[in-house]
């Protein structure tokens, strides 16, 4: 805990030398007590720094660390929670940091393979990639193929332990001194940015992720998964198969008349779409850099370090949800949201479909060139303000993955149009979960779920049976049995721990001030 708070107290301060703490721009919408803090913190920054707040976030968290970028990489994509001039400054933070030694290299893959490199392959590579979290050298194997050798950065696991535990303390001392960024759940999204970083941090499990959306790959068509060599893999070790193309990410792919970007941004939307909606498991970091078009056109997914899933409620819930937007059926959008207890409900259907139309009406049939996101977004959060929406963290990550999908598809293509390109994605998907094949899915589970119940029966009503004759015998008294209280004891606050801990919660403070705009 007290190293945890001293590496806190690092973050804040080359936060405030970037200004980055508090910015000025937000000033006005935080406490004002956060606001004087931050207005003396700038006296201590750095001269000369960059105008957009985001881009001095992002240039703050280079310096922090390998941890810090990945952090901000998954913050970056939050275009739903923060102001997207804030989100514009952060996205040119480049997941590009030096490589590690190659004799370092060299000694991890023989601690993996407990034997020298050159047992394995038959040539390895300098590193031609670095990223926060590995790097890759490309190889080949004594059969002859090329391959690419994913090796994790040495100690990665301790260091982003304690970065995370440092944005947990942060985030909670965030909701404790401003209440008004609970609804934003900054405690929540830094558990879920942090699960997926700790998982990112077995290359097994990246592995095991590729060869899943593997399977809707050879099924849909739309994308291909890199084959796995299972037997060099581990922990710190995955090898795949190498991939010769461009990574969208490459500026030329927009000029080269080899490529076609119009249709790789329909593909890539569409693999998102159909993992999502179909298959229920879907690439989670859809960046640039994790895709790679081949000179016959054909798009491939890697890196599978982060991984999202949809329970079949929820596949169906935003299938539904996006239908009912291409469909302009804002009556049944609204009703998707009451029947899943998204929107309390003291609100009525009826005043939220019309709030949805507002939104859904100026934009609809637009292509991308048309619509300004950040607007949209801006009026969706004011929205679920009004009706007192949570946010959901099952959700986050297939939030986060659709705007970053949809910003890549607006690079490629400029005229980019959302609704065309969903539509036969999602009306199979639809005609699929609510025509015969779906109410028959539903009514066999509604049998099993029946079933269950029944074999419990039994010893349901024995034990109703012994409570009631115990109760006739006089062997317990539920008169005596204690009520719960209606409001829980505050939990006691060590006052001096939390005015030392002040400076480093505005940490914070710039990111939630940044969402109310």
């Amino acid at each position: 805990m007290i190293a945890t708070f001293f590496r806190m107290l690092r973050t804040g301060w080359v936060l405030v030398r970037h200004d980055a703490l508090v910015p000025a721009e937000y000033a006005a919408q935080v406490p004002w007590f956060v606001r004087l803090f931050g207005g003396l913190s700038r006296i201590l920054a750095i001269r000369g720094r960059a105008q957009n707040p985001g881009e001095r976030f992002a240039n703050a968290l280079e310096k922090l660390g390998p941890a810090y970028i990945k952090f901000g990489q998954i913050l970056s994509t939050r275009g739903d929670m923060l102001d997207p001039v804030f989100i514009k400054g952060l996205s040119r933070l480049k997941d590009k940091v030096p490589a590690f030694p190659m004799k370092t290299a060299e000694e991890m893959l023989a601690k993996e393979w407990g034997a020298p490199w050159n047992e394995k392959l038959a040539t390895l590579s300098e590193p031609i990639a670095a990223a926060s979290v590995a790097q890759v050298h490309k190889a080949t194997l004594k059969s002859g193929e090329t391959v690419a050798v994913k090796i994790l950065r040495p100690n990665i696991r301790k260091a982003m332990k304690q970065d995370m535990d440092v944005l947990a303390m942060v985030a909670k001392l965030a909701e404790f001194f401003v209440p008004e960024s609970k609804r934003l759940g900054p405690k929540v999204f830094v558990e879920t940015a942090g699960r997926a970083v700790m998982l990112e941090l077995d290359l097994r499990l990246e592995a095991a992720a590729a060869s899943e959306v593997a399977e809707a790959a050879v099924e849909t068509g739309y994308f291909k998964v890199p084959e796995i060599f299972w037997d060099l893999g581990g922990k710190d070790v995955l090898v795949t198969e190498w991939v010769d193309g461009k990574a969208l990410s490459d500026e030329t792919i927009l000029s080269d008349p080899t490529y076609d970007p119009k249709d790789i941004a329909k593909k890539v939307m569409q693999t998102f779409l159909a993992c999502s909606f179909d298959y229920g498991v879907f690439h989670a970091d859809m960046h640039e850099g994790n895709m790679i078009v081949t000179e016959d056109g054909e798009l491939v997914l890697i890196d599978f370090g982060i991984l999202g899933r949809l329970s079949p409620k929820e596949q169906r819930f935003h299938a539904e949800i996006l239908y009912g937007f291409i469909l302009r059926d804002y009556l049944r959008i609204a009703e998707v949201h009451f029947e899943a207890g998204y929107v309390p409900a003291h609100h009525t259907v009826e005043d939220f479909a019309s709030a949805l139309r507002a939104v859904g009406e100026p934009i609809f049939g637009k292509t991308a060139s048309e619509v300004s996101m950040s607007k949209v977004l801006v009026q969706l959060f004011e929205i679920t303000e009004i009706f007192d929406m949570q946010m959901q963290p099952q959700l986050i990550m297939l939030q986060k993955t659709m705007m970053q999908t949809e910003g890549v598809c607006r690079r490629l293509d400029p005229d980019f149009d959302m609704w065309n390109t969903a539509e036969p994605v999602v009306k199979a998907s639809m005609q699929r979960e609510l025509g015969l094949e779906g109410r028959l899915g539903d009514f066999l589970d509604n049998m099993d779920r029946a079933r269950r119940t029944l074999e419990k029966l039994p010893d349901a009503t024995e034990n109703i049976a012994a409570l009631a004759k115990a109760w006739v015998d006089g062997d317990i008294d539920l008169s005596k049995i204690p009520s719960a209280s209606p409001q829980s004891p505050e939990r006691p606050v060590m006052k001096g721990f939390a005015w030392a801990g002040l400076g480093a919660l505005v940490t914070l403070g710039g990111i939630w001030a940044a969402a109310q705009f």
